[in-house]
C-alpha cells in the first residue's frame, strides 16, 4: 500500500501547487513551476506534520528522484536524430563555450571554496564544493540520482544539493528576469512580453481550448500495443541496458584491480549510463530505418512527468535540520556562484557572440543557475517568436555539453573522484579544464573583432 499512498500524496501537493499558480499573481510572476510550490507545500507539512503519514511513506518518496531520474536520462535522445559533431560545432561553438565555462567555473569556484576556505573553518566535508554544478546546472533530477553516492559517503550532500538546485532555480529565475529589464532599458533586447503584456491563460499556465497543441504522434496501432506503453518499454530498455553496463564496468573494476582500497564504479550513479542506453535505442532504429516508430514528443512528455513528480518528492523531503546546520557556508558557496554566472553574461557574452548576444546569453545564465527549463523559459521571454539564432544555438549546444554536465558523465564521476581521490585533484583538473575553455573562448572573441 505504500506506494499507493507516496503516488496519492505526490499527486495532491502536484495539484496543490498548480492551484496555489492559479490563484496567487506573486507565483504567476515568478515563474515557479507547480511542482516546486507544491514540493514547498510538502517540504512544509512533512517537517511540522510529516508524523500523521503511513509509516515508510517519507523514505519512499525521497527515494523515488533517485529512479525517476534514469527516466529523464533514458528519453533525452530518443525519437531525435542527432547531426554531425562538425555541425553542431560550426552552429554553436560560442554557445558550448559560454554553458562549459559556466559549468567548469562552479567546480573551480566550488571545490576551492569548499577545498582551501570553508573546509577549514567550517569542518564541511570537501564534496560540498561539488554541490554548486550538481544543484545549480544539474538540478534536483541530478541530485536525486546521485542518491546512493551520497548515501554511501556523505548522507547531507542530498538534502543540501537539493537546497542548492531549488535556490538556483529561484534566483535563476528573479534575476535573470531583473537582467532582462535591464537589458530592456539600455535598448539592448526590444522583443520582450513582458508579465504584464500576456493574456490571462498565459499567466495561469493555461492553454487556450483552440490552442492546445498536440502531446506526441502515435506511432503504432493501439491493437498492438498503447503508443504510450511502447515508448515507456522503450525507456525501460534504455534503462535497462545502462544498468547492463554498470554492473560491468563494477565487474571489470573488481577483477582488473582486486586489490584496491576504493572502487570508482561501486559508487557510480545509473543515470548517465541510461542515457547512453537510449543513444544505442535511437541509433540500432536509424540503422534499420526504423526511427520513426519513436516519437521524440511522447518521450518529452515522460520525461516532463518523470520530471515534475521528481522534483516535487525532491524539495519535499529536504532535512531542514542539515541546512540549518550548514547555512552559512551554503550561502557564501551559492552567492559565489551566483556572482560567476552574472560576470560571464555581463562581460564575457558580448564579446563571445556575434549577434543577439543576450538572448544567447540569458540561455545559458538560466540554465547555468536552475537547469535547461529555467534558461528555455528566460529565452523565451526575450526572444518569444525565435526570431534570432539563440533557440537553434542553444538547441545544438545541449547535443554535447548535456551528456558530459549538469548530470552527465562528469557530474556524475567528479563526485565519486572526490570521495575516492580527493578534492585537489579534481579542482586541479577542473581549473585546466576552465582554462582550456577559456582559451578558445579568448580567440573566438579575437576573431569576432575583425
Amino acid at each position: 500500500m505504500v506506494a499507493v499512498e507516496v503516488f496519492c500524496i505526490l499527486s495532491l501537493l502536484l495539484v496543490l501547487g498548480k492551484l496555489c499558480r492559479l490563484a496567487i499573481p506573486f507565483l504567476q510572476r515568478l515563474y515557479l513551476p507547480s511542482s516546486v510550490i507544491g514540493g514547498i507545500i510538502g517540504l512544509i507539512f512533512i517537517s511540522f506534520g510529516g508524523n500523521c503519514l503511513p509509516d515508510g511513506s517519507i523514505a519512499t518518496i525521497s527515494k523515488l528522484p533517485g529512479f525517476l531520474i534514469n527516466v529523464i536520462f533514458a528519453a533525452l535522445f530518443l525519437g531525435t536524430i542527432t547531426p554531425k559533431l562538425s555541425q553542431i560545432f560550426k552552429m554553436a561553438l560560442p554557445q558550448l563555450c559560454m554553458g562549459q565555462l559556466l559549468a567548469w567555473g562552479q567546480y573551480v569556484i566550488g571545490l576551492g571554496l569548499a577545498g582551501f576556505i570553508l573546509a577549514p573553518l567550517f569542518g564541511i566535508n570537501p564534496a560540498f564544493g561539488n554541490l554548486l554544478e550538481i544543484g545549480f546546472e544539474g538540478g534536483h533530477g541530478t541530485v536525486g540520482g546521485l542518491t546512493e553516492t551520497f548515501a554511501a559517503n556523505w548522507a547531507d550532500g542530498k538534502d543540501l544539493g537539493l537546497t542548492v538546485a531549488t535556490g538556483g532555480m529561484i534566483f535563476g529565475i528573479l534575476l535573470g528576469m531583473v537582467l532582462i529589464n535591464w537589458a530592456l532599458n539600455k535598448g539592448i533586447i526590444s522583443s520582450v512580453r513582458t508579465f504584464d503584456e500576456r493574456d490571462h491563460t498565459e499567466k495561469i499556465g493555461i492553454y487556450k481550448a483552440s490552442e492546445c497543441p498536440a502531446a506526441g504522434k502515435q506511432t503504432v496501432f493501439s491493437d498492438s500495443i498503447d503508443s504510450l506503453a511502447w515508448h515507456i518499454s522503450l525507456i525501460g530498455l534504455s534503462i535497462l541496458i545502462g544498468y547492463i553496463m554498470l554492473k560491468v564496468l563494477q565487474f571489470a573494476e573488481v577483477k582488473l584491480i582486486p586489490d584496491a582500497t576504493t572502487r570508482l564504479f561501486t559508487g557510480f550513479p545509473l543515470f548517465p549510463l541510461c542515457m547512453i542506453g537510449g543513444v544505442i535505442i535511437q541509433l540500432i532504429f536509424q540503422k534499420f530505418k526504423a526511427d520513426n516508430l519513436i516519437d521524440h514528443g511522447q518521450m518529452q512528455r515522460l520525461s516532463g512527468a518523470a520530471l515534475d513528480f521528481l522534483v516535487v518528492a525532491a524539495v519535499a523531503t529536504i532535512k531542514l535540520s542539515v541546512v540549518a546546520e550548514n547555512c552559512i557556508p551554503l550561502l557564501i558557496m551559492m552567492a559565489a556562484g551566483v556572482l560567476w554566472s552574472v560576470v560571464l553574461l555581463l562581460f564575457v557574452a558580448p564579446k563571445l557572440f556575434k549577434q543577439s548576444w543576450f538572448e544567447c546569453a540569458i540561455a545559458e545564465f538560466g540554465q547555468g543557475l536552475g537547469v535547461t527549463a529555467t534558461g528555455l523559459m528566460l529565452l523565451r521571454t526575450v526572444d518569444p517568436e525565435s526570431k534570432t539564432v539563440a533557440a537553434a544555438s542553444f538547441g545544438y549546444k545541449q547535443l554535447i555539453h548535456e551528456p558530459i554536465m549538469g548530470g552527465g558523465l562528469w557530474t556524475a564521476m567528479a563526485l565519486t573522484l572526490v570521495f575516492t581521490i580527493g578534492w585537489l585533484p579534481v579542482w586541479i583538473f577542473s581549473t585546466a579544464m576552465l582554462a582550456v575553455w577559456g582559451i578558445i573562448t579568448l580567440i573566438i572573441c579575437l576573431n569576432n573583432r575583425k
